[in-house]
């Protein structure tokens, strides 16, 4: 799994027929599924997303996690974090698990996650065409891969 983890001021995810979720100060993940990932690599990016010390202190380091800072957590499908762009100009798919594989595994990280963070989990809709709009707050953006593909 890859996640692309976005310390946020605020974020939205919409779709054109006008539903939409919004989060106030907290994270958006846009999460990845890789071809061969199960419930280990689940697991794993959960506590992982969950326990992510990127939030300042009282002396302005990073030192406290979601679940300290009581913040809200917007997941996002992103299969496109699987680009190959290694040969001509459009990118290859390859390396994402299928639509029906990956499935699953997104709506498992989102029921692992929210027991941990103690409160709902704000997602888009998976497969759908979305707009993704956020107040990055630092700017703090990280990268996380499972062990088994970084």
């Amino acid at each position: 799994m890859r996640a692309v983890v976005q310390r946020v001021l605020s974020a939205t995810v919409s779709v054109p027929d006008g539903r939409m979720e919004a989060i106030g100060p907290g994270l958006l993940v846009l999460l990845g599924v890789a071809l061969g990932d199960g419930e280990k690599e689940v697991q794993w990016m959960s506590r992982k997303i969950a326990g992510l010390r990127i939030f300042n202190d009282s002396s302005s380091k990073m030192n406290l996690s979601l679940q300290e800072t009581k913040g809200e957590l917007m997941v996002v499908s992103q299969f496109t974090l699987y680009a190959d762009t290694s040969r001509g100009n459009r990118p290859g798919f390859c390396g994402s698990a299928s639509f029906t594989d990956a499935l699953p595994l997104y709506e498992s990280f989102i029921r692992l996650v929210q027991p941990q963070l103690e409160k709902p989990v704000k997602t888009g809709w998976y497969g759908a065409e979305m707009q993704v709009a956020l107040v990055n707050d630092g700017p703090v953006t990280l990268i996380i891969d499972t062990p088994s593909h970084s």
